[in-house]
């Protein structure tokens, strides 16, 4: 097995458009983290999902023990990956997110999911600072639309945004395609 793990971060139902948080553009991220997972597959690279559950049902989605809660089909995992349930934004929070990938000698993480500005931004940077070399395939994740302050940010500006800021310090950054043909070419 590489040194290397996918990391598939909160694509679960409720982000999807019957869900009740849904995010814009999760459709076309899912099916390009669908692609990564196919590929870390077939490489034999470690796959993590992480699945977020609110710890009380007054939670706005992902509330415990519902459907929202689960991996959406397109990105399911097999019965052999290992899926963190975590209750907090940061994924490696209070998880035995960091032990599973150094238990598996991972050095490298690939980043992709929900949400961009949340739980993607905090896996990556969290990786970062324990010191994995980060990629993050910024067309496999999606954002929803924002506010603050009376200003509203539409879902692609928050998310140029965020991977804006994550490319300049915390992650390499890369669509699918060109992951994926570089991923071909190491093969």
């Amino acid at each position: 097995m590489s040194k290397k793990a996918l990391i598939v971060v909160d694509i679960q139902n409720d982000y999807f458009p019957d869900g009740k948080w849904p995010l814009v553009g999760v459709e076309a991220a899912a099916q390009n983290a669908a692609k990564l997972i196919a590929a870390a597959r077939a490489q034999d690279d470690l796959v993590v999902h992480i699945r977020h559950e609110f710890p009380t049902m007054d939670a706005p989605f992902f509330q415990p023990g519902t459907e929202g809660t689960a991996i959406h089909p397109s990105v399911i995992n097999l019965p052999t990956e290992h899926v963190v349930l975590k209750n907090y934004i940061n994924s490696f929070r209070e998880t035995d997110l960091k032990e599973h990938l150094d238990a598996h000698g991972i050095e490298e993480v690939i980043v992709c999911g929900n949400m961009s500005h949340m739980c993607v931004d905090a896996v990556t940077r969290a990786s970062n600072d324990f010191g994995y070399k980060v990629t993050v395939v910024h067309d496999a994740c999606a954002s929803r639309d924002l506010e603050f302050d009376g200003v509203q940010v539409p879902a692609r500006f928050a998310h140029a945004a965020f991977m804006a800021a994550l490319g300049f310090a915390y992650a390499n950054m890369t669509s699918t395609g060109d992951y994926l043909q570089a991923f071909a070419k190491a093969a």
